[in-house]
């Protein structure tokens, strides 16, 4: 890739990055934040032009876009996908992406007033990138890697291609979705309209990376009304919500939470607690790759709920799961050629695979059981969600030549 392309991929990260937008799942709205309509508008008019075909955004915030065959007009159609939403963990408004140069190892300062340092022992990935210019934030913020550096991957891959049709490929279908953050990135995919026969989302992480198992994934409500008394009055009568919360979450095994646990190893995570004395709402998640685990997980959560309505007999407990998305790796396992292929494209990019479950989801994860195989492609950075992330120009770059690569081998050269 020249130092244009480099330079290209750099400056349309950097825009991109500074559009807030953030999701937000208390929003009942489609796209769920008015940012990520503008970062649309914005994905659209460039698209346009630069020569890319049926460009629209929908109602809904989607955008799409193709580019025709060239050469291999019976070549299956490949969906190339990202994501416009940055995650609600931490702000997301007034990026302020900086470029460290020609990355020499150890430590980089994101910010000297705020006491930010990336340092590489706490940032997988980052060792490798010696020699690399890597870009942060200034403090503050995220940086919007996740999921910016694959809308600037795939943007940068499809000018490439429409500047050198003599570039053998299938047709090329494009589409960036809101709110994948927050669980819905798939909720109102028009598969009809994308018309593509396998896809990757480009939102994975450090420079090799390839995933195609994702956990099976349920959302967790527990409401729980209490009873109020005066408390000087209350023996045998009051039932407290907010002691009963602290302890349901307390009662559930160290063993089994995000911070304890790796690999394929599952969870409980209790995300949020809102109470007070009569009303209290415990929201979490519950992630494991073996359906079988995550439902002895929730057997065992509903076995202490059940114990805390026995012991709290003046309040109701109410307990809800609700299916997120599912382990795609049984949809993928099913067409060995979508992963085949990109593992061969990211060697002819000159790396080594790094396949590896991942320990959350993506849009694929529905998309493939909605009838669309789609396994991840890395970024090129890390430590998303918080204000340590990072991305490698040179591995946005080798992104970009892995899209081409898979282009190109599904073409049939």
């Amino acid at each position: 890739m020249s130092e244009d392309l480099k330079k290209e991929i750099t400056e349309r990260f950097q825009r991109y990055v500074r559009v807030h937008t953030t999701s937000d799942e208390n929003s009942s709205a489609c796209p769920s934040t008015k940012g990520q309509l503008e970062l649309g508008r914005i994905a659209v008019q460039e698209l346009r032009e630069m020569g890319a075909k049926n460009v629209a955004q929908d109602k809904n915030g989607y955008v799409y876009a193709e580019l025709p065959a060239s050469g291999a007009p019976k070549a299956p159609a490949i969906g190339l996908i990202a994501h416009f939403d940055t995650a609600p963990d931490v702000s997301g408004k007034d990026v302020k992406p900086q470029i460290h140069r020609s990355y020499g190892g150890g430590d980089i300062v994101i910010s000297k007033k705020d006491g930010l340092v990336l340092k590489p022992k706490a940032a997988p990935g980052l060792a490798e990138c010696k020699g690399h210019d890597i870009i942060t934030a200034s403090g503050g913020t995220l940086l919007g890697a996740d999921n910016k550096a694959g809308m600037a991957i795939i943007m940068t891959a499809a000018n490439w291609l429409l500047r050198h049709p003599e570039f053998r490929h299938g047709p090329v279908k494009i589409a960036f979705t809101p709110d994948e953050e927050i669980g819905r990135g798939a909720d109102r995919f028009d598969l009809k309209r994308f018309k593509a026969d396998f896809a990757y989302t480009i939102d994975s992480d450090v420079p090799g990376a390839l995933e195609d198992e994702t956990f099976n994934a349920h959302s967790v409500v527990i409401n729980i009304t209490g009873a109020s008394y005066h408390p000087g009055s209350s023996k045998n009568l009051m039932a407290n919500a907010v002691r009963i919360a602290s302890d349901i979450i307390s009662s559930w095994p160290e063993n089994m939470l995000p911070e304890t646990t790796e690999n394929k190893e599952g969870f409980i995570a209790f995300m949020s607690c809102e109470s007070s004395v009569e009303k209290a709402v415990i929201k979490g998640i519950v992630r494991e790759h073996d359906s079988k685990k995550l439902a002895a997980q929730e057997k065992l959560l509903s076995a202490i709920v059940e114990q805390m309505r026995l012991k709290y007999p003046n309040a109701k407990i109410e307990l809800v799961f609700k299916e997120q998305y599912r382990n795609m790796k049984e949809v993928l396992d099913k067409h060995p050629g979508v992963t085949e292929k990109l593992t061969q494209a990211i060697r002819n990019a000159g790396l080594t695979p790094i396949k590896k479950p991942i320990r959350g989801g993506t849009d694929g994860a529905r998309l493939s059981f909605m009838g669309l195989p789609t396994p991840n492609l890395f970024v090129g950075g890390g430590n998303f969600h918080g204000q340590y992330e990072w991305v490698s120009v040179q591995g946005m770059e080798s992104s970009v030549k892995t899209v081409l690569n898979v282009l190109e081998l599904w073409s049939g050269k």
